[in-house]
């Protein structure tokens, strides 16, 4: 197997960014880490991917981020861990939101290709199958980040959200809760918390009711509250309701809000994400938590790879969740 300036930085004991300036003649570095990292590379007949190069004519060092939604507080911390691990390994990071819009993924993939950007993360959402096929053709790196999308061979990194669902109903179940709604979208990473739902309610012996899963169309407040609404006007509502995310989970506060049900006493709420938002709403909110500096530092790890190596092999990174307990959740 090739080595790669990971490598590299290990045996040397130093970062990534540093192998990189070192590599590329950048930086002031000293000269005996200089030689020291120049020896190792020697030792390990590293060298850089050729084809790569000669197709972009050299390295930019840059890497498109691309997010389906500016307004979803999510996207701000996976910007944050991604640009974090990013700089470690001595690239920036050119964050792009498509709006959930086919046409404009098409547009900003052109758009930063005309940048002869070195790869893509692409985070949570991308509907434009064709623009990725085109992309996996031509070689480019693509990462999927926080999210699949079968049957594409493709190099992935995300959070388990089926494990992550499992949790959050289980953690319902535990107070009391038999019957509880879910707030979902119809994303595959929603699609697995959902599983998860069904799931947990099986082992627990709780008949599913399809009466109790609200889609959003898009993930908005407003959509999120409208959702929510139409599963608390039941007459047998919920006693709970887990939000795929916390922008829904937020929705579902406002929706409690209005018809004068009180959180937790009356309605326990869980989200997913754990955004900073968890800690703006009263009662602060419940969430399932994704490790994402570790996420961060793995899908940046795997595209450096993929230019590196540029193995037909593609990798599946699934990590583990965490549920967080807040206030608005408690016993019925």
């Amino acid at each position: 197997m090739k080595p790669t300036i990971y490598d590299i930085a290990r045996i040397a004991g130093v970062s990534a960014a540093t192998v990189s300036k070192v590599l590329n003649d950048r930086g002031r570095i000293s000269d005996k880490t200089k030689q020291k990292v120049l020896k190792i590379v020697d030792e390990l007949h590293y060298r850089p991917n050729v084809l790569a190069s000669a197709m972009k004519g050299k390295f930019t060092y840059q890497i498109a981020l691309l997010i389906p939604d500016i307004d979803n507080p999510v996207y701000v911390q996976f910007l944050k861990h991604i640009e974090e691990a990013g700089q470690q390994a001595g690239f920036s990071i050119v964050m792009c939101s498509t709006d959930n819009d086919a046409e404009k993924e098409a547009k900003q993939v052109a758009f930063m290709r005309q940048k002869r950007v070195d790869g893509f993360i692409i985070a949570s959402k991308f509907r434009n199958d064709e623009v990725l096929k085109e992309l996996l053709e031509d070689g480019v790196p693509v990462v999927l980040f926080a999210f699949e999308k079968p049957p594409f061979s493709i190099d992935i990194v995300t959070v388990d959200d089926y494990l992550g669902g499992v949790a959050a109903v289980e953690h319902l179940v535990s107070l009391g809760h038999r019957r509880i709604g879910v707030i979902a979208d119809g994303s595959y990473s929603s699609a697995e918390r959902v599983r998860g739902y069904y799931a947990a309610l099986q082992s627990a012996g709780i008949a599913a009711e399809e009466g109790l899963v609200a889609e959003c169309q898009t993930i908005t407040l407003q959509e999120a509250e409208e959702a929510a609404g139409r599963l608390l006007g039941r007459r047998d509502r919920p006693s709970a309701v887990f939000g795929c995310n916390d922008v829904m989970a937020a929705g579902a506060m406002r929706a409690a809000r209005k018809l004068g049900l009180d959180v937790p006493k009356d309605l326990s709420i869980v989200g997913f994400d754990n955004t900073d938002w968890c800690s703006l709403l009263f009662p602060e909110l419940t969430s399932v938590a994704m490790p994402l500096p570790e996420l961060g530092k793995k899908v940046m790890e795997v595209i450096v790879n993929r230019m590196e190596r540029n193995e037909p092999t593609k990798q599946t990174v699934r990590m583990f969740p965490k549920l967080v307990v807040r206030g608005s959740t408690g016993p019925v």
